[in-house]
């Protein structure tokens, strides 16, 4: 069973694999409208379970298009369609749905929610995110700052901002993709202790942000978040905000990321954001094919 779980429980050649056949697939789709199938319909005849108990743009859209343009269809649920917690527990919701679909995404809170999936499941199980982690995410960063800049393999990746679940997928990327990784950031939203030996800290950003070849933060907030716990944060990362002037200390060729939503002049200003050095938009396209690939492997297509 090839479960896509966290990018730290999947081996590097196959990761790489990921990326490659990724890079293939949009290759193959250039000039192809949206809606049209894929030439080899590696999917066809199969049914995803997409699981949503986290609201969702980017996921959401990515991996409904992406299952129907490889000739497959979805079944998208939320929480609140679902006895998913509410009664029934998780093994015996995994093992229902084991009866009626042929791949399961999953995009919930507790990291403990996802293993359960996978372990009673009988069908291959995806992390569309949690608590912990973000791995599709940052599979579609991997493939788009090689789209860019080549390799990523030695390159200086600064992270600006709140020590956070798609941080924690970049830290197990780092070292799955030999590049180094440093976290800048205010010292009581650091990292989960379980990353540390992963990346480089440097609390002052000017500092970090020298040399770097890319440039990533994330939202400073979260919905969930109340207004006190906003304020909070404000006051804690308005010194890590990525700006020209934190960008001048990158190299001239350094790529902005964002996995989005943004707030846009909180976290990042719109002219870090639409400038000539951003690939974020780029990035939100890549889950789209990052994730076919994905699919794909855990389908053995």
């Amino acid at each position: 069973m090839k479960h896509f779980l966290d990018i730290n429980q999947t081996d590097q050649s196959e990761l790489r694999t990921i990326i490659d056949n990724a890079a293939a697939m949009k290759k193959a789709r250039a000039g192809r409208p949206r809606g049209a199938l894929d030439e080899d319909q590696p999917l066809k005849d199969h049914m995803v379970a997409l699981i949503f108990e986290k609201p969702s743009t980017r996921t959401r859209v990515s991996f409904d298009v992406g299952v129907r343009q490889m000739g497959g269809q979805t079944l998208v649920l939320s929480g609140t369609d679902m006895q998913l917690g509410h009664g029934e527990t998780i093994a015996d919701t995994a093992r229902v749905l084991s009866r009626y679909v042929d791949l399961i995404m999953i995009r919930t809170f507790e990291e403990q929610t996802l293993h359960e999936m996978a372990e009673y499941a009988s069908v291959p199980v995806i992390n569309g995110l949690t608590n912990r982690s973000h791995p599709c995410q940052i599979m579609a960063d991997i493939m788009t700052f090689e789209e860019h800049n080549g390799p990523i393999k030695g390159k200086r990746v600064v992270w600006s901002g709140d020590g956070n679940n798609v941080f924690a997928s970049f830290a197990h990327a780092a070292k799955q993709f030999d590049f180094d990784l440093v976290f800048t950031g205010p010292e009581t939203l650091d990292p989960e202790r379980a990353l540390d030996g992963l990346y480089t800290k440097v609390r002052n950003p000017d500092e970090a942000v020298k040399g770097a070849d890319l440039v990533v933060t994330d939202t400073w907030v979260s919905m969930h978040d109340p207004q006190s716990a906003r304020e909070r944060r404000h006051n804690q990362l308005r010194g890590y905000q990525v700006n020209a002037k934190l960008m001048a200390q990158a190299k001239p060729d350094a790529l902005f990321m964002h996995c989005l939503p943004a707030h846009r002049d909180d976290e990042a200003t719109s002219e870090v954001m639409d400038g000539k050095n951003s690939v974020i938009f780029d990035e939100a396209e890549n889950r789209l094919h990052a994730q076919k690939a994905i699919m794909r492997w855990c389908l053995e297509k």
